[in-house]
């Protein structure tokens, strides 16, 4: 398997490259349409072929790629089926393996960030690797105050999607914003702040009603454009509408 880490600045968000080596197909999880030239350029030196983008969550702090990159590359998009968007091509389902070549993607639906979020889990060679998305990350979790969040979803997606796979199993974020690039289910069970030590759902729904954070500052715009696949709607601000130019690459 071919196996990428990117990451986009502005959002702090990681994008992961997955690789077929027998034919050649890949996927993106979690594009960032402002770095839709850099990760298709990714794609090519690499001797792939974008077949699927992969979304965990209609996004509120950045535009997904995934429409600009199904006219640049004919990519599939693919979004949690409970979703019903018009946009997507494939609709994610636990159960439901999505097939990236030789290479099988198991979604594990875990809402609480939002009421449709899912991680993916990847058990290909010797070690799983998850993509949490926003629901776990490194040393924190996806906050629960907007865009249908629920604490206590969260904790029991957490604890029986995500904690219940293989001590060693990697975790992979949507996010990090002090530099670190991956954790472990142990050291999350362990060492996270809000969730590890055994903490209680009382304690954990405690904390998060209490985290105090500011509003997301591109959710008015990044919600509805996401909900379109990327799509910059009519309120996106004009200095930053310039990445969802649909006009092809030279």
């Amino acid at each position: 398997m071919i196996f990428r880490q990117l990451f986009e600045p502005t959002s702090s968000t990681y994008t992961y490259l997955l690789g077929c080596e027998e034919t050649g197909q890949c996927a993106l999880i979690d594009t960032v349409v402002d770095t839709t030239e850099r990760d298709l350029e990714t794609v090519r030196s690499l001797g792939l072929t974008l077949t699927h983008t992969i979304d965990t969550h209609i996004h509120a702090d950045h535009l997904t790629a995934a429409v600009k990159m199904k006219h640049l590359a004919e990519s599939q998009i693919v979004y949690p089926a409970i979703c019903q968007l018009p946009c997507m091509d494939i609709g994610a389902k636990e159960g439901e393996p999505l097939k990236i070549g030789n290479i099988s993607i198991h979604p594990l639906f875990t809402p609480g960030h939002t009421d449709h979020h899912f991680a993916y889990l990847l058990d290909h060679g010797p070690q799983k690797m998850v993509f949490t998305g926003d629901a776990l990350l490194i040393d924190a979790c996806g906050r629960t105050d907007f865009q249908s969040g629920d604490a206590a979803t969260l904790y029991h997606s957490i604890h029986e999607k995500i904690f219940s796979l293989p001590d060693d199993t990697l975790v992979y974020p949507g996010h990090d914003y002090s530099g670190r690039r991956v954790s472990s289910v142990l050291q999350e069970k362990q060492r996270n702040p809000r969730l590890g030590d055994n903490r209680s759902l009382d304690e954990f729904v405690a904390i998060m009603n209490n985290l105090d954070l500011p509003y997301p500052k591109k959710i008015d715009f990044a919600v509805p454009g996401n909900e379109q696949c990327g799509i910059c709607p009519e309120n996106t601000p004009e200095e930053l509408r310039s990445p969802c130019d649909f006009s092809d690459q030279g």
